[in-house]
């Protein structure tokens, strides 16, 4: 595995490229992962994935809210649709800062 000293771009590969498919930087500009970063790397790709789907099923439980909103019954069930909501904001934003953190960590 390697990255792109110049835009932080990782691949994977049998051999080097000659340049970064991402951004065209030299050869030189490569450089292999130690084997520990790279397992990060790896590892953190499964969970990433888990993140992503929970991001987009947190976009559906936003539009059943609001639909539930507006549907207005009752205060109780309007309450249970803000409530979905409001939760559904939080967990994405907690998402957002999770993955963040694995940018900064190089494990993305």
């Amino acid at each position: 595995m390697w990255r792109c000293t110049v835009c932080n771009f990782t691949m994977e590969g049998e051999s080097l490229p000659e340049k970064c498919p991402k951004c065209g930087a030299p050869k030189d500009k490569l450089v292999v992962l130690e084997e520990k970063q790279a397992e990060l790397v790896k590892r953190s790709q499964k969970t990433n994935d888990l993140h992503m789907e929970l991001a987009g099923l947190m976009d559906k439980v936003l539009v059943v809210a609001k639909e539930g909103e507006e549907d207005n019954l009752d205060p109780g069930c309007v309450k249970v649709f803000q409530t979905a909501r409001e939760q559904a904001v939080i967990i994405k934003q907690m998402i957002k800062a999770e993955l963040q953190g694995h940018v900064n960590k190089g494990k993305w």
